[in-house]
């Protein structure tokens, strides 16, 4: 078995206790305009969104044009997709993101970024096992969150979604964010390790042929542990205190 020489880790959830925020701000962004909108089939306005399930399936570790498209496929919702110039509004899918772009902010700027007690720790140690590490997000805010953190020192590579855009790279569940990351590591998919707490990421590390892709699950929901591995968790952790330990057992698993 191939050593793991480095590990891509998602952001959101998995280094920084934002998800429940991003959660809230979409929740705001879609049921603000529900009265604008129409169920194509019923004519009445759509369902309100679900700050738990339709988080984690629909929106969770998608950039947020690609979680808001997902939103109205799932509702059933006519709406043009505008173009990036469009002002936060209920318009167009553009103007949808960029509203929860707006409400995301202002939550950041008022509540600040809380990193994960466990985050520092297990950096720390895989520095010391010469592991490379790497943080990836489809979101613009990543690389500015991460600083205001103070961890942006603990990682040798940073791709956030503004570098996703320059490059054209498909969001998640297709790998080419970590795929980019892997490679700015100089380790590629078959020494990497991906860390995930989304199920479209757990997916994208499985489809990019990652040596390890490990799922976290810090509400220790056994029917989110059992999804993370039904899209291609090898292991579910609570948090990353574990981890590693779990990359030397891969490591003394080596014949």
């Amino acid at each position: 078995m191939d050593a793991v020489r480095a590990v891509v880790f998602d952001t959101d959830g998995v280094l920084l206790a934002t998800a429940a925020r991003h959660a809230a701000a979409w929740k705001e962004t879609f049921d603000g305009c529900l009265a604008a909108w129409q169920h194509r089939d019923t004519g009445g306005p759509p369902r309100a969104f679900d700050a738990v399930r339709d988080y984690r399936e629909l929106v969770d570790g998608r950039s947020r044009l690609d979680g808001v498209r997902a939103f109205l496929t799932a509702r059933r919702i006519d709406l043009p997709g505008g173009s990036p110039q469009d002002p936060p509004g209920c318009g167009s899918a553009h103007a949808v993101a960029a509203r929860k772009e707006q409400i995301f902010s202002a939550m950041v700027r008022a509540e600040g970024v809380e990193v994960f007690e466990d985050v520092r720790p297990a950096l720390l140690r895989l520095r010391e096992m010469q592991v490379g590490c790497a943080a990836a997000s489809a979101s613009r805010h990543a690389r500015s969150l991460l600083a205001t953190a103070d961890i942006t020192g603990l990682f040798a590579v940073l791709v956030d979604g503004t570098d996703a855009e320059a490059l054209a790279l498909p969001g998640k569940p297709a790998p080419a964010l970590f795929l980019e990351a892997a490679d700015r590591l100089g380790s590629g998919p078959e020494h990497t390790a991906v860390v995930e707490d989304a199920l479209v990421g757990v997916d994208a590390g499985r489809r990019g042929g990652f040596r390890f892709v490990v799922g976290i699950d810090r509400d220790g929901d056994p029917h989110t542990g059992d999804a993370l591995r039904a899209h291609g968790a090898h292991l579910v952790l609570p948090d990353l205190g574990g981890l590693p330990a779990a990359l030397a057992a891969l490591e003394g698993d080596r014949p």
